[in-house]
């Protein structure tokens, strides 16, 4: 069985045993699932799920980061208004290949303020994309392919 299925059935098992099924106690069963499942897989081998756990909290964090600092920018480009604004669209050559990938991606950017995800090519090697102000279009372009990307891959593959 998926040990994140059983990291699930491990938490809500310590939630029912404390009688307690607030989200406090389940992230804590979680956690203690994680743990019991951790030194349990040391004498079934490695799968690949305890470093999945991570590269997702890595992600998490990255892209909590990444909006906060879209938003500071988006606020900040209205609060100062200025008719410098430099609308653009770009193409990012992609390196993701299945459609569960691009999707994400693109989901990704349009959820970030001041992005929006516009179209993909036939062939599905380019992302379009519009920024609400862009100064310099190879850096936003290393931006999304070695940030955002390359994280997304790391959690999916």
């Amino acid at each position: 069985m998926n040990y994140f299925i059983w990291n699930i059935l491990l938490a809500l098992v310590w939630a029912g045993v404390n009688g307690d099924f607030t989200i406090n106690a389940v992230i804590l069963g979680f956690l203690l699932g994680y743990i019991v499942l951790f030194i349990a897989e040391r004498v079934t081998g490695h799968p690949k799920y305890f470093k999945r756990v991570w590269l997702i909290i890595a992600f998490s964090v990255f892209y909590l980061r990444e909006l906060i600092v879209a938003n500071l920018r988006v606020a900040y480009s209205v609060i100062v208004p200025r008719n410098s604004l430099r609308p653009g669209v770009i193409g990012v050559p992609l390196d993701a290949k299945t459609d569960l990938e691009i999707t994400l991606l693109s989901i990704l950017v349009t959820l970030t303020p001041g992005t929006l995800s516009i179209d993909v090519s036939a062939d599905k090697r380019v992302l379009y994309i519009h920024f609400l102000d862009i100064e310099d279009v190879e850096e936003a372009r290393r931006n999304i392919k070695n940030g955002l990307e390359r994280q997304l891959l790391e959690v999916l593959r």
